[in-house]
């Protein structure tokens, strides 16, 4: 709801497709620059109490956008400087949640923990944009920071009822892995992996290129004429074809050919995301959007699968820190470059370019990333 709320406020304030990229600038560049250290902190230190401390600056962070908002402040400066914060607690907090889910499940089992877990998750993100679109025409963006904010008393609330164990070699392991030497081990680890270097890389091409959902404000508004009730199941739409592929794939288990399936479904969010792009027709548009999803949904479960259960336990952290660098920091640069792209040729061909770029990026993985074409469980 968040998200949703602070793209439709940046562009009422501005109507700049340029102003909207800077949203993802924001949110980017504290995830490159932080993420590194995030994975050494989730594995040095309690991932249960690292992730008390991120939910709480991003309480806080919610918090602060709700008085400003309330006060009437009219520049956008706030809400980049809030995002940012935020950006940079989630580059803690994604290391630590991610390095402590194999440790739940058994391995034969983690594939299907993680559709569930983006099931679970995205169909928040069904209900979040759609009702956001509403607030947002009856109320304005204060009510849904308020709201925002509110949530993550119960998020930390559940962290606090969460019941964490642990060896004491487990956690003198952890202590000694707070150095920079430990940062060493981490990026050693993940550039001897090739199969981790080329779904990194693979991630953060397609993003980077392929990042639509930015600009809905701009094709709600204009090209599709459905305000913001409409914008609301627009930024929806992705979420709904990402649940019911989750759901799909948490019945179905495993599945062969792993490697190749991940550069097939990069391959169907880039041609989606073009023909969302040339798409005037609202119905088509939604359609589309959830293609993305659930071709992005494809491509995730087994792109973390994958990496984690190659990495050992104790680099998981700093493999996933690495990673966000390429699956956080893709999409937020990429809606950078999608809105300077699109203040210069407009929203439409913008995402169209983009939805080429990540079908051109498939199409190379396929011939050049050997070790995820073979590769199978």
């Amino acid at each position: 709801m968040q998200f949703v709320a602070i793209n439709w406020h940046v562009y009422l304030l501005t109507k700049s497709a340029l102003a909207l990229g800077l949203v993802g600038l924001f949110r980017g560049v504290p995830i490159i620059v932080c993420s590194l250290a995030g994975g050494v902190v989730a594995d040095a230190v309690d991932r249960k109490r690292l992730m008390i401390v991120t939910q709480t600056v991003m309480l806080a962070s919610a918090a602060l956008l709700t008085a400003g908002t309330m006060a009437g402040v009219e520049s956008v400066w706030p809400i980049y400087i809030l995002s940012a914060f935020a950006s940079a607690a989630s580059a803690f907090d994604v290391p630590a949640r991610q390095a402590l889910m194999p440790t739940l499940v058994p391995a034969q089992d983690f594939p299907n923990a993680v559709s569930l877990g983006i099931a679970v998750f995205n169909i928040a993100t069904i209900g979040g944009p759609a009702i956001a679109g509403f607030l947002l025409a009856e109320s304005g963006p204060a009510v849904i920071y308020a709201i925002n904010a509110i949530s993550f008393l119960a998020v930390i609330a559940a962290l606090l009822l969460m019941r964490a164990s642990g060896s004491p070699e487990l956690q003198t392991e952890r202590r000694n892995a707070l150095s920079f030497a430990a940062l060493k081990e981490g990026l050693r680890f993940v550039w001897r992996t090739p199969i981790i270097v080329q779904t990194m890389t693979l991630d953060f091409a397609a993003t980077f290129f392929a990042s639509a959902t930015l600009l809905l404000p701009i094709f709600a508004q204009e090209r599709l004429h459905v305000g913001a009730r409409g914008y609301g199941f627009l930024a929806a739409a992705p979420a709904i074809g990402s649940v019911l592929t989750a759901l799909v794939m948490a019945r179905l288990g495993s599945f062969r050919r792993q490697g190749r399936l991940v550069v097939s479904a990069v391959a169907v969010f880039g041609v989606a995301t073009a023909l969302f792009g040339i798409s005037t027709v609202y119905w088509f548009s939604l359609l589309m959007l959830a293609v993305t999803g659930a071709a992005d949904t494809v491509s995730t479960v087994l792109r973390q699968t994958i990496r984690q259960l190659v990495t050992p336990n104790h680099l998981r952290g700093r493999m996933t820190s690495i990673n966000m660098m390429f699956f956080m920091g893709g999409p937020q640069l990429g809606e950078l470059e999608a809105g300077a792209l699109a203040a210069i040729i407009g929203a439409p061909l913008s995402v169209v370019i983009g939805g080429i770029g990540s079908l051109t990026c498939a199409a190379i993985a396929a011939v050049k990333s050997k070790s995820l074409m073979e590769f199978e469980m």
